[in-house]
């Protein structure tokens, strides 16, 4: 019943947005549904693997990204205010609407207990982050708009392949509609090289959203015009609906023998992914794609701790939200850089420190913390997964990922500095330095407060939460 409410909440809300005349009454409807997307947040933890509405289910995995998309949505919600406050009343409320949207859709994509259903809200994800991507209305955001829509919807064409490819699986017409707990009763009896099939779709497909290899470039073009706001949701909680779509697909099939398979296509599409962000990285000329790739670099790593296993299990899950904190810190970070800076260039852009030290600080800090140095907790995330993989003694995939990130950490630790402390290599006309409240830094600061006291201590019911999300997978 609590989830009927939400997701007729957030369609009236919309509505209501987009026929809003007023921006106070906009921002008023806004607070209203970030409090609604909490209050789910909270019904959902006190209705623990509960199923409603007969397609969704509140299981730990997808009840724990939620959680996290919750947590982000204030201040998603009041970077985008000050982000869109110059904007007219239409694009404001298209702005919020398509955020409405975004933000329902991409909680039924994490609730959904069957391939079928989540496959709807994966796809519905596409159509209301491209009306946001589109926000600024420029040729770069036209071009980056269609090309995340023709991607997308190729791949989640090559996933939706792979949902029907379990209908041929188990004979019966309705077998992609049933729910994972029905499905993974049969999978014993199916033949493995349909399962191998099925699976290769699905994380082809699904790397669409999840920023992996090899459909990775969707949302690196997305990153660099989409609203910063818009882009701390698209490359936190909308990767983590892709993470989400192949986690299940694994969890299901993990019982059968295609599992050493399925870990080492996902080990693959790992080191691809860190090979490929280390390269662009090196040369990477603007600011947020840099921090896009640096997200295709934490994916990656989640992908080879999947398929190590054991205790890169927890890892991954604890790598998920963490990353999650701090890459959306620097993407609200990107509005006020750009407000100061008045560019995304790298060559365009310097002396950050003395222009606006309260956001430096945070640029500074979320480096330190993204790229894994201690007090981080993603310190404590890489560890679990390294320590997976010495375990299982695969000492050249450790020495490659080793490699691999000194180049990210050297390439995005110079870049960071140059931007603090650097002059512009490029002489650009002083367009007049724009007044930042340090106050918006605050959401950030928070985020990152978690985040190192993660690495010194995890609750214990977190950790017990992670741990019911993988108590299904083998050791």
């Amino acid at each position: 019943m609590g989830l009927l409410i939400y997701f007729f909440s957030a369609f009236f809300l919309s509505i209501l947005v987009i026929l809003s005349r007023n921006k106070s009454l906009t921002q008023v409807l806004m607070l209203l549904f970030a409090c609604i997307q909490i209050g789910l947040t909270i019904y959902a933890w006190a209705n623990i693997e509960q199923t409603e509405l007969t397609y969704f289910t509140f299981n730990y995995p997808g009840v724990l990204l939620h959680s996290v998309l919750s947590l982000l949505i204030i201040p998603v919600i009041y970077h985008g205010f000050i982000y869109v406050a110059e904007d007219d009343n239409r694009k404001f409320n298209i702005y919020h609407a398509s955020l409405i949207a975004l933000v329902s859709f991409m909680t039924g994509a994490y609730l959904a207990n069957s391939m079928t259903v989540l496959w709807i809200f994966v796809e519905a994800t596409t159509l209301s982050v491209a009306a946001l991507i589109y926000h600024d209305r420029t040729e770069i955001a036209l071009e980056a708009t269609w090309k995340y829509v023709f991607i997308c919807s190729i791949g989640i064409a090559i996933a939706y392949l792979g949902i029907l490819f379990l209908g041929f699986i188990y004979g019966r017409e309705d077998a992609a509609s049933l729910s994972f707990e029905e499905l993974s009763g049969l999978i014993k009896r199916v033949n493995p090289l349909y399962l191998k099939i099925a699976f290769l779709f699905v994380l082809v497909g699904f790397s669409t959203k999840m920023g992996l290899f090899p459909m990775h470039t969707v949302t690196i073009d997305a990153h660099s015009v989409a609203p910063p706001p818009i882009s701390a949701l698209i490359s936190t909680t909308l990767m983590n609906v892709g993470f989400l779509a192949i986690f299940r697909v694994y969890a299901l099939f993990s019982s059968s023998t295609v599992l050493d398979f399925m870990n080492n296509a996902l080990i693959i599409s790992g080191v691809l992914s860190l090979l490929i962000s280390a390269g662009y990285m090196l040369k990477a000329k603007h600011i947020k794609r840099m921090l896009a790739y640096s997200s295709l670099e934490n994916m990656g790593l989640v992908a080879i701790a999947l398929g190590i296993g054991a205790q890169a299990y927890f890892g991954a899950f604890l790598l998920i939200v963490l990353h999650s904190l701090v890459k959306s810190s620097l993407f609200f970070q990107m509005g006020q850089l750009h407000r100061v800076l008045h560019t995304f260039k790298l060559d365009e852009a310097g002396n950050y420190f003395n222009l606006y030290p309260s956001g430096a600080l945070v640029l500074i800090t979320g480096m330190i913390l993204i790229l894994a140095f201690p007090p981080s907790g993603i310190f404590i995330a890489e560890f679990f997964i390294f320590k997976g993989i010495i375990f299982k003694g695969k000492w050249m995939l450790a020495i490659i990922i080793i490699f691999l990130l000194s180049f990210i950490i050297y390439a995005m630790s110079i870049r960071t500095m140059h931007i603090a402390y650097s002059n512009p290599r490029d002489n650009i006309p002083d367009a007049g330095l724009m007044k930042v409240n340090p106050i918006e830094t605050l959401s950030q600061f928070i985020f990152f407060t978690i985040v190192i006291v993660m690495c010194f201590v995890q609750p214990q019911f977190f950790t017990e939460i992670i741990n019911r999300c993988i108590n299904m997978l083998p050791n």
